[in-house]
C-alpha cells in the first residue's frame, strides 16, 4: 500500500509537471492549429506549451525580402538551421506599400494583387514543409494602425477567408505602432480586426503590436484585451535594448501576459551598426526559460548588419556558412543548438548514385548506403542549378521518382541525413546524376 502511494503521488508530480512543460514546435503534423493557454504558446494535439524559433522575411514588397519566398529557401531554413517558422513581412506603406503604393509606377489594385500573390507563395510552402507562418501586416511609418483600418478589415476578411482551413496560420495585425500612438488606440483597432478574423478562423492566434515600436509590453499587460488566442508582441534589437527592456517583459510575464517576439535582431535598433551576441544570448536565453517564441530579423541580402546573408548575396537557398552573415552565423548556429542539432556529426558523403528510366515517366534511383545515416534526401530538378527543385525522404537505398515531365532532362542529386534534435544534421551532397525521361 505504501508502495502504490508512493508510486501514485509520482505520477501526479510527474503529471504537473509536464502541465508546464515547453517544448520546441517541430511541426504543424505533430503539433496541430496552436492555441493560447495562459501566457503560453500551446499545441491543441497534444496540450504541451510550445515555442517557435523562426525567422521574418524582410519587406516582401522589395527584391530584399520577396525573392526569399520560396520552399527551397524555407526548406533550407528548416532542414539546415532548425527553423520552424516563417514570418511574412509585408509593408503597408512606402515604395510598394499595399496601402499607399508611393512612387511604384503599377496601380494600388496591382501592387496589392502581386502582395498577396506573394503571401500565398510563402504560407503554401510553409505548409508544404510542415511550418508554421505568420501573416504580418507591416505597420510602421503609418505609425498608428487606425490609419488604415479600413484596408486592414479588407485584408484580414480575404486571408482569413482564404486560410480558414490551414492548421499553421498566424496573423500579426499590427507590426510596430510609434509616434506616440496609444495602447488605447491599438486596443480600438484590435477589437475591430479580431472579430473580421475570428468570423472566419475562430481558433486562429491573433498576434498584436505594443506601443513604441512594439517594447511596451508591460503597458498591454495593464490592460490587456478580452480575446482568446491573442498574444503581444515584443520586439528588441540587442545592441539597443537591453536591461530595462528586458525588465519590460519581466513585468509582463509577472502579470500573465502571453508574448511573442515576432521579430529581433542582434544589431543597433535602426537594424543596421553594431552588432551586441552577449546582450543577444541573454535576450534567447530568456526568453527560451519562459516558453516564448521569437523570430529574427531578417531573411535578405540587404547591406545592413541585421540580414541574415550577407550583402549581396546571391543565392536564394542551399546557404553554406560563407553565404551568412555574422549575424546570420551567430542566430542559425543558436537556433541548430537550441534544437538539438549542434554536437552530432554529420553522416558520410552518399556514393554510387545511379538513376535510369522506368516506365511510366518514373526515374529509378539507387545508391550505396552510408553506414551512419538515418535516411536520404533525394534532390531532383529540370534546372541544373536545382531552382524550383523537389525533394523527398526516404530510409532505405532506393526511390521511384514519379510524376515527371516526359523528353525533360533531370538533374539528381542525394545526401544522407542523421536525425538530430527536431531536426536533422545533413552530409555533402553526392555527385549530379543527368538523365533525360525517354517516355
Amino acid at each position: 500500500m505504501k508502495n502504490f502511494f508512493l508510486k501514485s503521488i509520482m505520477i501526479i508530480s510527474i503529471m504537473i509537471f509536464m502541465s508546464g512543460f515547453t517544448s520546441r514546435a517541430a511541426g504543424v503534423n505533430d503539433y496541430g492549429t496552436l492555441k493560447v493557454s495562459g501566457r503560453y504558446l500551446t499545441s491543441s494535439k497534444t496540450g504541451e506549451h510550445i515555442t517557435l524559433h523562426g525567422v521574418s522575411t524582410h519587406g516582401i514588397n522589395w527584391d530584399v525580402g520577396y525573392p526569399y519566398i520560396s520552399k527551397d529557401a524555407f526548406s533550407t531554413l528548416k532542414e539546415d538551421y532548425g527553423v520552424n517558422a516563417i514570418r511574412l513581412a509585408m509593408y503597408t506603406t512606402e515604395y510598394f506599400g499595399y496601402c499607399d503604393k508611393a512612387g511604384a509606377g503599377e496601380t494600388q489594385e496591382s501592387v496589392r494583387k502581386t502582395l498577396k500573390d506573394r503571401i500565398d507563395t510563402g504560407v503554401k510552402a510553409a505548409s508544404e514543409l510542415d511550418m508554421y507562418v505568420i501573416i504580418d501586416w507591416h505597420v510602421l511609418n503609418d505609425q498608428n494602425p487606425n490609419k488604415y483600418k479600413k484596408e486592414a478589415k479588407s485584408f484580414f476578411k480575404e486571408m482569413s477567408e482564404k486560410y480558414s482551413s490551414y492548421d499553421n496560420v498566424l496573423y500579426e495585425i499590427c507590426n510596430e505602432p510609434n509616434g506616440g500612438t496609444s495602447w488605447s488606440d491599438i486596443s480600438k483597432y484590435a477589437n475591430e480586426i479580431i472579430p473580421v478574423i475570428r468570423n472566419n478562423a475562430p481558433d486562429a492566434v491573433v498576434i498584436v503590436g505594443t506601443p513604441t515600436w512594439s517594447q511596451d509590453v508591460d503597458v498591454a499587460a495593464d490592460s490587456p484585451l478580452s480575446f482568446d488566442n491573442v498574444m503581444y508582441t515584443l520586439h528588441f534589437y540587442a545592441a539597443t535594448h537591453k536591461d530595462s527592456y528586458r525588465d519590460k517583459l519581466k513585468k509582463s510575464i509577472d502579470k500573465g501576459l502571453p508574448v511573442m517576439v515576432t521579430e529581433y535582431g542582434l544589431s543597433e535598433a535602426s537594424g543596421n551598426g553594431n552588432i551586441d551576441t552577449s546582450e543577444a544570448l541573454k535576450w534567447l536565453d530568456l526568453l527560451d526559460e519562459n516558453g516564448i517564441s521569437y523570430f529574427a530579423w531578417s531573411l535578405s541580402n540587404k547591406d545592413e548588419s541585421s540580414a541574415l546573408l550577407k550583402a549581396g548575396n546571391s543565392k536564394k537557398s542551399g546557404w553554406s556558412d560563407s553565404d551568412l552573415s555574422k549575424a546570420g552565423k551567430w542566430v542559425f548556429s543558436q537556433y541548430q543548438k537550441r534544437a538539438g542539432m549542434s554536437g552530432v556529426e554529420a553522416p558520410g558523403k552518399v556514393m554510387g548514385l545511379k538513376v535510369k528510366n522506368s516506365k511510366g515517366k518514373k526515374i529509378a534511383a539507387k545508391w550505396n548506403a552510408v553506414s551512419d545515416a538515418d535516411g536520404y534526401q533525394i534532390t531532383y530538378s529540370t534546372n541544373s542549378k536545382f531552382k524550383k527543385s523537389k525533394k523527398k525522404t526516404v530510409l532505405n537505398t532506393s526511390v521511384i521518382l514519379k510524376k515527371l515531365k516526359k523528353k525533360k532532362t533531370y538533374y539528381v542529386k542525394l545526401r544522407a541525413y542523421k536525425n538530430a534534435g527536431t531536426g536533422k544534421k545533413f552530409g555533402k551532397y553526392s555527385a549530379v546524376k543527368r538523365i533525360k525521361i525517354k517516355k
